[in-house]
């Protein structure tokens, strides 16, 4: 735990917080960066989440996500 916290330029203390929840809604920046020290896709982090919420995922349109990625 403590290389993946100093790869992703965070504290071991704020990953630990982060992953026995008391750290509720870490930032968009924090998750993206230990998704990255991890190998993950962000996709692949969506995914989890949803399953994980009952397995409710939100998809839009392919007009709208390429209105977003420009």
């Amino acid at each position: 735990m403590l290389e993946t916290a100093l790869d992703a330029c965070l504290s071991p203390e704020t990953l630990r917080k982060i992953e026995t929840g008391r750290v509720a809604t870490p930032a968009f920046s924090t998750i993206a960066a230990i998704a990255s020290v991890l190998g993950l896709s962000l996709d692949d982090v969506w995914r989890e989440i949803t399953k994980a919420d009952g397995g409710t995922e939100v998809t839009s349109s392919s007009s709208s996500r390429q209105h977003l990625a420009s």
